[in-house]
């Protein structure tokens, strides 16, 4: 599993509505590409949920390289690049995969946590501690499903998790609205730990 996402800032004015829009047009075309586990078309707004700013920021799980390059190379891609320019696209290796107790719902809301692992620190244990609470957080109420990746350039953990109606108040990281869901591959995603 490869995790993925670019976020695109936008103007504080910005009209959210034209997301909204794309989002409700483009979202389906992606909803039986090859190899993508999920895209949660992500949304961050302007004073919602302690947001600073408008943002679009799709988050992806994909089942292998090939399916993840077939999108950043073809015509998906290309329309985001038209669009706004070209993000950078933040990409982290797969360590773990949990579906929670809500994963038959619809989910409207997502959180990502990222945390450094110190220099100080062993990277196995902090995987072991990072993958324990992946599996504890999958276990929470509303959970739809939540992954773990790691960064090991810049040793960098990221936990994604999808809610089936809002976060917890107690859940850390950026909020996120999620418009659609495209999840062809979802059961391909292989649970637990990913070695």
């Amino acid at each position: 599993m490869l995790a993925m996402q670019y976020r695109i800032t936008l103007p504080a004015d910005y009209d959210m509505k034209i997301i909204r829009r794309r989002v409700e047009t483009k979202g389906p075309l992606l909803d039986d590409f090859p190899g993508l586990g999920l895209k949660a078309y992500g949304i961050r707004e302007r004073g919602v949920d302690g947001s600073p700013v408008h943002q679009y920021a799709p988050f992806y799980l994909w089942t292998a390289p090939e399916a993840m390059n077939r999108f950043l190379w073809g015509p998906g891609f290309q329309g985001i690049v038209r669009d706004f320019g070209r993000p950078p696209v933040e990409h982290w290796q797969g360590l773990g995969f949990e579906r929670g107790l809500a994963a038959g719902a619809t989910p409207r809301a997502a959180t990502r946590h990222s945390e450094p692992v110190p220099a100080a620190t062993d990277p196995a244990s902090a995987v072991e501690g990072a993958l324990a609470r992946l599996a504890e957080r999958a276990r929470k109420d509303g959970v739809h499903t939540t992954a773990l990746g790691i960064d090991p350039r810049g040793w960098e953990l990221i936990h994604f998790t999808l809610w089936e109606e809002s976060a917890p108040s107690s859940e850390p990281g950026d909020r996120y609205q999620v418009l659609h869901l495209s999840a062809p591959d979802l059961d391909a995603l292989p649970r637990g730990r990913h070695w």
